[in-house]
């Protein structure tokens, strides 16, 4: 599962909300509780994004390296509201920064996922110039994931903005040449060719609805699908 890092500031325009970060807490609970294995990849939008460093005389290195820190940061906020419901959770990394987190590889993710804990990823690739939607995908990948969820603020993919035309039309299903065709914009692209080549599936939905992700583990059809067909 992909989150971004502007989902944790809620009402807010900057920082973390404790409320959202509750809240996301929650529903992964709920859909643990149907027993699947959950691992969380973590966004850093709401504290730095990389690309913001142009605007500041900052190299785009250490400004990637800036929003996979912001990225850790998020994940230890998660993390703790976890442990603090008592859910057992591993904060892992694409940046070893001890004694906050492991680094992050797939034997690691899997034993603790086989454990019943959830595992939240941060750190991206632990590379500049890849997003943390390429992390998502090369994560999932690496653990033979079943699906990618990308958790957004509205309710799938759509043919135009839909937070500024009211409009604008949903798709329910695509294929990865589908979106490419119409040039939607569902992830950056090399995190769409990595889903695309290796036949990864992907839902876009709407993180902030009550039970959204459990209706996906149950089956319900929420957000968009985008498969190889």
């Amino acid at each position: 599962m992909k989150l971004s890092g502007e989902a944790l500031t809620g009402e807010k325009s900057y920082g973390l909300s404790a409320s959202s970060i509750v809240f996301f807490m929650e529903e992964i609970r709920k859909a643990l509780e149907k027993q699947v294995q959950i691992a969380v990849v973590i966004g850093g939008g709401n504290i730095f994004r990389g690309l913001k460093g142009n605007n500041m005389n900052i190299s785009r290195v250490h400004g990637d390296y800036m929003g996979m820190l912001a990225t850790v940061i998020n994940g230890l906020a998660l993390q703790s509201a976890f442990e603090n419901a008592g859910i057992k959770c591993k904060l892992l990394s694409g940046l070893q920064i001890n004694p906050v987190c492991e680094l992050t590889s797939s034997s690691r993710i899997c034993k603790h996922l086989e454990k019943g804990e959830v595992v939240i990823i941060a750190g991206g690739t632990g590379n500049p110039f890849f997003t943390t939607d390429t992390a998502a995908v090369l994560r999932a990948l690496e653990i033979n994931a079943d699906v990618i969820l990308k958790g957004t603020r509205v309710n799938g993919i759509y043919d135009s903005d839909p937070e500024k035309n009211p409009l604008a039309k949903q798709y329910k299903q695509l294929s990865f040449d589908e979106a490419l065709e119409k040039n939607l914009e569902v992830m950056d692209m090399t995190a769409f060719a990595l889903c695309r080549d290796n036949n990864m599936p992907l839902v876009v939905f709407n993180m902030n609805v009550k039970d959204n992700l459990l209706k996906i583990i149950q089956g319900k059809t929420v957000g968009t699908y985008v498969t190889k067909k």
